[in-house]
C-alpha cells in the first residue's frame, strides 16, 4: 500500500552530511519527496510503498554518516500528493520554540589529511581544507539551521569548482558548509610583533622558521589563539613563562603523532584512544625520565598535557619540523582565550614575536578540552572544544533552566526537555573579560538552542558574580531564581550523568563552597536526590587565617591546623615547617584565630591537602589553584599501603572526621626522617581510608549502597583510584564523573537538574 510520511529526525543531523546521506539512500528505493534542514533537525517528506518506507527508516538508523547522532525520530502519516522524484529543499526557518543539536568542531579527517599533502590535489597545503566529515562547526555557527549564510563562512563566495563540489551529490563535500579552497576561501597572514604584515613570504613556512629560531608566536586556532614555541628550547619556554606571567602552571603541548609523543611520555591504551579521537583533547600523560621536553613546560609535575594536531594549519606547522610545540591558551591570567585578530595584535604584542592569523572569524570562542585517564575511564579537567555543544541526554524531562554555575572554572548550562547543554569552559569570573565571556555565552547558546528559561539556578554564595548576575536578570525579567548549595550541585551533576535518580551517599571534596551555616565547606558527606539533600558528615572545621589569602599561602592553613591542635606550643614544634616561618607573623596568625579576625572556619578537603603539602615542605605558596595538592600527588611513593590514624565521632546528627592524629603522626614521621614521598603516600591512603570508613557508617544507618564522588579533589588520580578501590571492596557501587569535570566546571549541570526537577 502506498503512503506518505513526514519524518522529523532530531539529534546531531545538521552540518554532518545528513541530507546528502538521505538523498543517496533514497536511490535504493522507489520513493519520492524531499529533505531539508529545519529548526527541529532534518525533515523528510517521502511517499511510496509502506514496506519500503519501513526499510528506509531501518537503513537511516544503521548507516548514519560518521558524525551524525539520532536522538529521536517522529513520523506522521499524511495523504498522498503524488511527488515526482526526490530533491533537497532549501532550509526551513520557523520562529517556534524548537531545538536542533549542533555538532562540535571535528579534527581533520584522514581523507582531507591525505589531500593536504598530495601535490597533485588542488588543495595541496591549503590550511582550511575540510569536508562533510570534519572541520569547524560550533566555533563558526551563528544560528540555526546550520547553513553557510548562518556561519562566519558567509563572507566567502565559493568559486565554480567549490560550488560544483557543494552541489554534487556524489562528492564528499556535498553541502559541506565551510567548503573552500585557496582561490575562494580564508587565507593565512603573518605579522611581526608591531602588527605589520610580513610580505613576500609563505606565512606558514616563515612561522616555522621563526619557531625554529626560538621565537614565540601567536597562532590562531579553531576556537582561539595559542601561544606557541619549541617545547624543547629551555630558554624560549622560560621566556614565554615570564612574559605570560605564568610562574608554574603547566603548558600544553602538541606533537605530530603518537610516535613523537612516546619519545617523552608513556601512553596507555585508553590514552591513545583519546589522543586519536575526533575531538583531539589535551590528554594528561605520565612523563618519561630524561624527557627531551623542557623542564619549564610543567615544573614539579609528573604529567604533561599533550594533544595531536586537529586542524590542517597545525599539520602544516608541525610536520617534519618539531618534536613538540608548546601550544598554550592565548590569554593572560584568568582572561578568556583571545579569538579576535585585532584583540590579539593589541594584547599579545608584548608576549610574542610574530602573529600567524587568518581571516575567517571565530564566532564562539572555545578553549582546548583536557582529559585524564583515571580508573580506566576518561575524566574531564576541562570540557570545551570537540565536545561542546553536545548535550547530556537524560530519560526524564526538565523545565527550561539557565544554570549559571560557580565562580571558578565557570560553565553555564541550559536545560530543555530531555537535554542539558553545558557550555564550554568559561574561566574564573574574577575579572571583566571573563564576566563578558560568561554573558556572551549565555546570549549565544540561548539563541542557538532557542532557550526561554523559566528558572535561573545559581550558587548559594552571595558574592559570586554568577549569583549576582542571576539575581539581577531574575529581578529584571521576573524569572524565578533558585539558589543551590555548592556541594549538593556537585553530587547532583555526578548523579545525572550516571542516570541515578534515587538517593545516594554523596562525597564532595573540593577547595571552597559556601555552606548552609555560612562556613566554608569542602569535605562533605551528603544524602542526596534531586529534590533535597541532608549533610550527614564532614571534616572537622579548622580556621583559615587570612581567608582568601590562605588559599594562595597554604602555610597559613597548615598553621591553622597546628594551632587548633597544639595551641601556642605549635610554635615550639621542632620541625622544619615551623623553623622556616616568621614567628612574629605566626603570633599575628594566632591572634587572628583567637579573635576570629578574617579567619573563617572550613571543612575543606582541598585545604587539608594544602596544609599537609606545606607541613611536609612541598609547597608553602601557590601560583595557581590546586598546585600544592598536585605537586604532593606527584611525589607519592608507590607501593606504600600504610596510613595514619584518624577519628570519626558523631556530633548531633552529623559524623565528624577529626584529622588531629593525622597531623601528630606526620610530625612524628618528619622527626624520624621519613621522606616527603612516603608521607605523601600515607596521607593519600589515609584520606581514602576515612572516606571508606565513613561511607560504611552511613550505610549502616541508611541502607544506601550507591556512592557518588564529585569535587575538584577527585582530579587526583592516586586518591580517586584508591577511594574507588576501598569502596568497592566494601561492596559499594561507586560513581565518578566522565561527561563533565568533577571540578567546578560541573556545578552548572547539577544546578540545572536540581532546579529543573522542581
Amino acid at each position: 500500500m502506498k503512503i506518505r510520511e513526514n519524518i522529523i529526525i532530531k539529534g546531531i543531523v545538521q552540518g554532518v552530511g545528513f541530507r546528502p546521506f538521505i538523498h543517496k539512500l533514497i536511490k535504493n528505493y522507489n520513493l519520492s519527496g524531499w529533505v531539508l534542514n529545519s529548526n527541529q533537525g532534518v525533515e523528510i517528506e517521502v511517499e511510496g510503498e509502506e514496506e519500503e518506507l519501513d526499510s528506509l527508516i531501518d537503513d537511516i538508523k544503521e548507516k548514519l554518516p560518521p558524525l551524525a547522532r539520532i536522538e529521536e525520530i517522529e513520523i506522521v502519516k499524511l495523504p498522498l500528493v503524488g511527488y515526482k522524484g526526490f530533491f533537497i529543499k532549501k532550509s526551513k526557518t520557523k520562529e517556534e520554540n524548537s531545538l536542533v543539536l549542533v555538532s562540535p568542531d571535528i579534527s581533520i579527517c584522514k581523507d582531507c589529511l591525505q589531500e593536504l599533502f598530495d601535490s597533485q590535489n588542488r588543495r595541496f597545503r591549503y590550511p582550511f581544507i575540510n569536508c562533510t566529515n570534519c572541520g569547524p562547526r560550533f566555533t563558526i555557527i551563528k544560528d540555526i539551521p546550520y547553513d553557510r549564510e548562518k556561519t562566519t563562512m558567509s563572507v566567502f563566495k565559493m568559486c565554480p569548482q567549490c560550488q560544483n563540489e557543494y552541489d554534487n551529490l556524489e562528492d564528499r563535500r556535498y553541502h559541506a558548509q565551510p567548503n573552500a579552497c585557496a582561490h575562494c576561501g580564508p587565507q593565512v597572514f603573518i605579522y611581526n610583533r608591531d602588527g605589520k604584515i610580513i610580505e613576500n613570504v609563505n606565512p606558514i613556512e616563515q612561522a616555522v622558521k621563526f619557531l625554529k629560531e626560538g621565537k614565540i608566536g601567536a597562532i590562531k586556532g579553531l576556537g582561539g589563539f595559542h601561544l606557541a614555541c619549541d617545547a624543547t628550547n629551555d630558554q624560549t619556554v622560560l621566556r614565554l613563562r615570564n612574559l605570560k606571567k605564568r610562574e608554574a602552571k603547566p603548558f600544553a603541548l602538541m606533537s605530530l603523532n603518537l610516535e613523537k609523543i612516546e619519545q617523552y611520555c608513556e601512553v596507555e591504551k585508553e590514552e591513545r584512544e583519546q589522543l586519536e579521537s575526533r575531538a583531539r583533547p589535551i590528554v594528561l600523560l605520565k612523563k618519561k625520565r630524561d624527557s627531551i621536553i623542557s623542564s619549564f613546560v610543567a615544573p614539579n609535575n609528573n604529567y604533561l598535557g599533550v594533544m595531536l594536531p586537529y586542524t590542517p594549519l597545525h599539520y602544516l606547522l608541525i610536520k617534519d619540523n618539531f618534536s613538540a610545540l608548546v601550544m598554550t591558551s592565548g590569554n593572560f591570567s584568568e582572561d578568556p582565550i583571545i579569538c579576535d585578530n585585532q584583540e590579539a595584535l593589541e594584547k599579545l604584542d608584548k608576549v610574542v614575536d610574530f602573529f600567524l592569523l587568518y581571516n575567517r572569524d571565530i564566532f564562539n570562542r572555545c578553549d582546548d578540552s583536557i582529559i585524564k585517564i583515571m580508573n580506566h575511564h576518561s575524566v574531564f579537567f576541562r570540557r570545551a572544544r570537540g565536545y561542546v555543544p553536545d548535550p547530556i541526554t537524560i530519560d526524564f524531562r526538565l523545565k527550561e533552566v539557565l544554570a549559571v554555575g560557580a565562580e571558578l572554572k565557570n560553565t553555564i548550562c541550559f536545560s530543555k526537555g530531555r537535554y542539558i547543554f553545558p557550555s564550554q569552559y568559561l574561566g574564573d569570573l574574577k575579572n571583566l573579560g571573563a564576566l563578558d565571556f560568561f554573558k556572551e555565552s549565555i546570549e549565544k547558546l540561548g539563541k542557538i538552542f532557542r532557550m526561554n528559561p523559566q528558572i535561573i539556578a545559581c550558587d548559594l554564595h552571595p558574592d559570586y558574580l554568577s549569583t549576582k548576575y542571576a539575581e539581577e536578570i531574575g529581578a529584571k525579567r521576573g524569572i524565578e531564581v533558585v539558589k543551590i548549595q555548592h556541594h549538593y550541585a556537585h553530587i547532583a551533576s555526578c548523579m545525572v550523568e550516571n542516570d541515578i535518580r534515587e538517593r545516594v551517599i554523596g562525597v564532595a571534596y573540593d577547595g571552597t563552597g559556601y555552606g548552609d551555616d555560612g562556613k566554608i565547606w569542602g569535605g562533605e558527606f551528603l544524602l542526596c536526590d534531586f529534590k533535597k539533600y541532608f549533610r550527614i558528615g564532614h571534616l572537622r572545621y579548622s580556621p583559615l587565617p587570612g581567608g582568601d589569602k590562605a588559599i594562595a599561602e597554604p602555610w597559613r592553613v597548615a598553621y591553622g591546623y597546628l594551632y587548633s591542635i597544639y595551641g601556642k606550643k605549635a610554635k615550639e614544634l621542632r620541625i622544619d615547617f615551623i623553623q622556616r616561618q616568621n614567628h612574629n607573623i605566626l603570633s599575628i596568625i594566632e591572634k587572628m584565630i583567637d579573635q576570629k579576625i578574617n579567619s573563617p572556619l572550613t571543612s575543606s578537603c582541598g585545604r587539608l591537602f594544602d596544609a599537609i603539602s606545606a607541613l611536609i615542605g612541598v609547597r608553602d605558596k601557590v601560583s595557581y589553584e590546586g598546585q600544592a595538592a598536585m605537586e604532593m600527588e606527584a611525589i607519592c611513593v608507590s607501593g606504600i599501603e600504610e596510613g595514619y590514624k584518624f577519628d570519626i565521632y558523631k556530633e548531633n546528627k552529623e559524623f565528624i572526621i577529626n584529622p588531629e592524629n593525622i597531623f601528630k603522626e606526620i610530625i612524628c614521621d618528619l622527626k624520624n626522617g621519613a621522606s616527603k614521598g612516603v608521607i605523601a603516600a600515607k596521607f593519600h591512603n589515609t584520606v581514602a581510608d576515612f572516606t571508606g570508613d565513613l561511607c560504611v557508617k552511613i550505610r549502616e544507618i541508611t541502607n544506601l549502597n550507591k556512592v557518588a564522588l564529585s569535587g575538584g579533589v577527585f582530579q587526583n588520580r592516586y586518591l580517586t583510584e584508591r577511594i574507588i578501590s576501598h569502596l568497592e571492596k566494601e561492596g559499594f557501587q561507586v560513581y565518578i564523573q566522565r561527561k563533565v569535570p568533577p571540578n567546578d566546571g560541573g556545578i552548572s549541570l547539577g544546578q540545572a537538574v536540581i532546579a529543573g526537577s522542581k
